[in-house]
């Protein structure tokens, strides 16, 4: 009974660090946004603790900072901070591309065509929150063809990272050029250059960077509002 119990528990908590890691993703939540255990449990209707497990396991990710004794917040990244997170970005998947181009098939091609068109209708469509979405998807769906797991697991991380500092410091979402850029990788891949890949992946990623600087972050929402829209879209996590 107890095993059982505590199944249930992980599975409540997975489900509040899915929710909050893709409103940051996201940027829904903004650097700075305070995560208060008591509302965000009486979001899920769960307890504190496990609402406070969900957020170290954020913290662990870099997506939010805790302190004893005070609420935790959604991470705040410095200037430093944000391009040692983009230089390991740019060795992952520079990694990632040279892989992809290797091991590149059918299959690869349709998913990816499918994935661009679906950049495309939500950048002519103006949702903002889906481009973002898609941009990043776009690079752990690549991560996840190097047949490298563990590599997988670390750009799925780096780009949720990267999310979160252009919350901070990044103009607009500029979709156009993102979908562009990826069209270019893709091409890449496609003709087996691993080469050119890994050269257009680090390409794109030091654009990413360099239009992530300036700007300002925005004022703090309400945090119930906002988990609100994505609770009927979540599903329960496992683990």
């Amino acid at each position: 009974m107890q095993r059982n119990g505590s199944t249930a528990s992980s599975g409540r908590g997975g489900r509040v660090y899915a929710v909050l890691q893709q409103a940051i993703v996201d940027q829904a939540l903004p650097p700075g946004t305070k995560l208060p255990e008591d509302s965000i449990g009486a979001q899920f209707g769960v307890s504190r603790t496990i609402v406070r497990a969900a957020l170290q396991r954020l913290a662990a990710d870099g997506l939010v900072d805790m302190q004893v004794k005070r609420t935790a917040t959604v991470a705040r990244p410095s200037l430093e901070e944000a391009r040692s997170v983009f230089e390991v970005r740019r060795c992952l998947e520079r990694e990632v591309a040279r892989l992809v181009a290797e091991k590149w098939n059918d299959g690869f091609a349709t998913s990816l065509a499918a994935h661009l068109s679906e950049e495309q209708q939500a950048a002519h469509g103006g949702d903002s929150k889906a481009t973002i979405r898609l941009a990043a998807e776009f690079h752990v769906k690549l991560a996840g063809m190097s047949g490298n797991p563990l590599l997988a697991r670390y750009v799925a991380e780096v780009v949720s990272r990267c999310s979160l500092i252009l919350s901070v410091f990044g103009r607009p979402h500029q979709s156009e050029c993102a979908i562009e850029e990826h069209r270019a990788i893709i091409e890449a891949l496609a003709a087996g250059d691993a080469a050119r890949a890994a050269t257009s992946m680090e390409h794109h990623v030091a654009l990413v960077e360099r239009r992530g600087v300036g700007g300002e972050a925005p004022a703090e929402p309400d945090i119930g509002e906002i988990l609100a829209r994505y609770l009927p879209l979540a599903p329960i996590a496992s683990v």
